[in-house]
């Protein structure tokens, strides 16, 4: 039998830990092994041991005031020694300070203040929820889904990449690994082509496309009815709002995503400054809440689909979705986001998927060990990049192509790159090719003042530059501005609401027909954050009910 993984509990007052430990079995016993120890020394030893005998650690709970290590100096101890696991600090009042500094520097997940009775609702709440978060990136004695492949081929990246997103757990082998090599012999294919993936119950795919293998895993891409209250295309922060609210309130919601839920923001390695999180959460971490909060209200989900049309008759809106398959509904959210920008340099077309990528690709941060990583942009999700990467590379350089990081980044985030001692700024740089015959191994940076250009070896580049609205199904439909972002309310102008039928006047968040809405980064002058887009969806939906309404 596996064992349990711990949950380690430090505090120096006998009466302390032990109604700290009392409260914790109450709980969690069933589940996790709860050890106790009453120093700083005492954890790390424990912690050190653990490691070493490769049993899991699932939280950290220490108290902040204790001779000779503190609860800080303890939890940023247990952050390399596991760096999977939760970290709280557990304080007295008059210490709130130090818990808020030890977010900043050390990282820790959450501070709870002393005394903590009930249990019921100042304590296992806070735990249950880091314990989640935790079990959701855990990843036992694997033996479940495997692929078997090249870190430098794109097919590989593409599964590894949809499979981390959408947060369903596999084993990469690498090709040349002796793991893979193992691997197969026991399956003694006669000339295997890569990728492979291999299944939980053994069936093998080769060379599989990522809807394949969704197929497999059963996740859903055909609608179970054919009409709605509510469609949502784009299952983005703004998307997933809408889903939640929508759906909260009565309304038969459908939601069609075409990669991952959480859009770009889902690829995001930490979002510090959305209310609510003061330690920060990751884009997939959000994602996953929200996508759960979402499926508790009875919202369906389709994903991988891809919806490639949009039509009208009378008071419905009539989707296509990808194999021709269609769904009506009567009113409709458009939060497909945006796309990354292509990096307008020699030779990275080519290398796309095995050197060069498109936002934050955490799926390849561990190969990221030992390397010289460069990360182009200077807006919030370069800067979040840059840090997530440096926790692995040797060395992190923040390619910007302007003056300065302020204009576009959070200063919050501006002041840890600038701290960071394995992080770099080049500012007036910019990507003029790529080169590489298998996957990438240089590039040429040129000083965009002086005109110099210099080659530098690296084989890992994330750009995040710009991004290109995913509106182009809907031309002549809806009105869009010259950059192809939805337009919609106010903002629509007497000429482009030429056609609209109706004696009303568009309501917030609405397009140019009737019923149809945009939420999010698609749309016309948003705001690129997070909370508004959650702010936009949510307020989308009291413009739906008065629409469906005058029905």
């Amino acid at each position: 039998m596996p064992v349990k993984p711990a949950i380690l509990a430090i505090d120096d007052e006998p009466e302390v830990l032990s109604a700290v430990a009392r409260d914790l079995r109450a709980r969690y016993s069933s589940e996790y092994r709860i050890l106790r120890a009453n120093s700083g020394e005492e954890a790390i030893d424990a912690l050190k041991e653990l490691a070493e005998k490769g049993q899991a650690v699932a939280l950290v709970l220490s108290d902040q005031r204790m001779p000779r290590l503190n609860g800080t100096q303890v939890l940023q101890q247990a952050r390399l020694l596991h760096p999977d696991a939760r970290r709280v600090l557990l304080t007295a009042y008059a210490d709130t300070g130090a818990a808020i500094a030890a977010i900043n520097s050390s990282q820790v997940h959450y501070y709870l203040v002393k005394p903590w009775n009930p249990p019921e609702e100042k304590l296992y709440p806070v735990l249950d929820d880091q314990l989640e978060d935790w079990k959701s990136h855990f990843k036992p004695g694997y033996d479940g889904l495997k692929i078997i492949g090249s870190r430098w081929s794109d097919k590989s990246h593409d599964l590894r990449d949809f499979l981390s997103r959408n947060q369903i757990p596999y084993q990469f082998l690498e090709i040349e690994s002796p793991a893979a090599q193992e691997a197969l012999e026991k399956l003694a294919l006669e000339n295997p082509q890569l990728p492979l993936v291999v299944l939980n119950e053994g069936e093998v795919l080769q060379t599989p496309t990522v809807s394949d293998v969704a197929a497999k895993l059963g996740l859903s891409s055909e609608a179970q009815k054919p009409f709605y209250d509510l469609a949502i295309v784009g299952a983005g922060p703004a998307g997933l709002a809408a889903a939640v609210y929508g759906a909260s309130e009565g309304l038969k919601t459908l939601l069609i995503e075409q990669e991952a839920p959480g859009g770009q923001a889902g690829t995001s390695s930490r979002i510090e400054n959305y209310l609510g999180f003061p330690s920060g959460l990751s884009g997939a971490d959000l994602a996953r809440r929200a996508l759960t909060q979402a499926q508790r209200f009875g919202v369906e989900v389709l994903t991988p689909q891809t919806v490639t049309g949009l039509r009208l008759e009378g008071p419905y809106r009539i989707l296509t979705l990808e194999g021709g398959a269609e769904v009506a509904c009567h009113v409709l959210m458009l939060s497909m986001g945006v796309a990354w920008n292509k990096l307008p340099a020699v030779g990275a077309d080519a290398l796309t998927g095995r050197g060069v990528y498109y936002g934050a690709a955490m799926s390849e941060a561990t190969s990221c060990v030992n390397e010289h990583v460069y990360v182009v942009g200077a807006g919030n999700s370069a800067g979040q990049a840059a840090l997530y990467f440096a926790e692995y590379a040797n060395r992190v350089s923040v390619l910007v192509r302007g003056d300065s990081l302020e204009a576009k980044m959070s200063q919050y985030l501006v002041d840890r790159l600038l701290e960071h001692p394995h992080i770099e700024i080049c500012l007036n740089t910019e990507v003029l090719e790529c080169f590489g015959e298998d996957k990438l191994e240089c590039v040429t940076l040129q000083d965009r003042k002086t005109g110099e250009t210099r080659k530098e070896q690296t084989s890992m580049l994330f750009s995040f530059i710009g991004a290109t609205p995913r509106t182009e199904w809907l031309e002549g439909l809806t009105a869009r501005d010259a950059q192809g972002f939805l337009k919609v309310g106010r903002d629509l102008s007497k000429e482009e609401l030429k056609d609209w039928p109706l004696k009303r006047e568009p309501f917030a968040l609405e397009t140019s027909v009737p019923g149809v809405f945009a939420a999010g980064d698609v749309r016309s002058s948003s705001v690129k954050r997070v909370a508004s887009a959650v702010g936009e969806g949510s307020v989308a939906v009291f413009s739906m009910h008065q629409h469906l309404a005058s029905l």
